[in-house]
């Protein structure tokens, strides 16, 4: 593939500064000597030394307060789940859910999530990467901090593996059919709902809070489920 140049930066994101909790800031501190990812000076990650074992990988950009991630680790043992997020809050919700719910099969990066895929994750490690309710950017002239763009997809594409999948969901719809336009001019994946077609939410991905207060309000929410090829 001819996509291995470095990409431009992309701030997809603004640091939000928020009070953290008690239970947060114990998170902070007790977990994350054990769960928290630094990443190397150069090089790829060991995962299989990381998380003590050989198994599918699934990525999370975006985790929020790591509600779903739990969930879907919860309910998948037998995988391991990565997730990025910048939200220090939301890092410190999800090393306490961590601690309360016995996991061992989360690890968590407090970076930008770019520079994380480009330089320490494996080529084709990955078995998917998910991408929930990511900021929309809603004025026009914001859309160019819209993640989901074409060198992004390019490098989600390198880290995959070979029928990996790559799902995004959002309630945004104009950020739906940009990211369904992106997607169908990659040669790297298909569409596993048919062509120009948003899949039904599958199983496996919870119903957010922030989902579910959208539904409230009238919102919809669409799902894109590409496979690599």
């Amino acid at each position: 593939m001819s996509t291995n140049r470095p990409m431009r930066p992309i701030r997809s994101y603004v640091r939000r500064r928020a009070r953290k909790t008690q239970l947060q800031l114990k998170g902070w501190q007790d977990q994350w000597p054990q769960f928290g990812l630094h990443c190397p000076d150069e090089g790829y990650l060991d995962f299989d030394k990381i998380f003590g074992r050989s198994a599918e990988r699934v990525l999370e950009i975006g985790f929020g307060n790591g509600e779903s991630l739990v969930e879907m680790a919860l309910h998948a043992p037998e995988k391991d789940f990565i997730g990025i997020e910048v939200y220090e809050a939301g890092v410190g919700n999800l090393l306490a859910a961590i601690h309360q719910n016995k996991l061992s099969n989360i690890r968590i990066f407090f970076e930008d999530a770019v520079g994380v895929l480009e330089k320490h994750i494996p080529e084709g490690g990955l078995s998917a990467v998910q991408i929930f309710f990511a900021d929309p950017w809603p004025k026009v002239r914001h859309h160019k901090r819209r993640l989901i763009q074409s060198d992004f997809v390019n490098l989600v594409a390198r880290k995959l593996q070979k029928e990996g999948i790559f799902h995004l969901a959002t309630d945004w719809m104009d950020y739906a059919y940009q990211m369904m336009n992106v997607l169908s001019i990659t040669p790297y994946f298909v569409n596993t709902a048919g062509s120009g077609v948003f899949s039904e939410r599958p199983a496996y991905r919870p119903v957010t809070k922030f989902e579910r207060r959208g539904f409230k309000l009238g919102h919809q929410s669409w799902d894109l489920i590409f496979k690599r090829v």
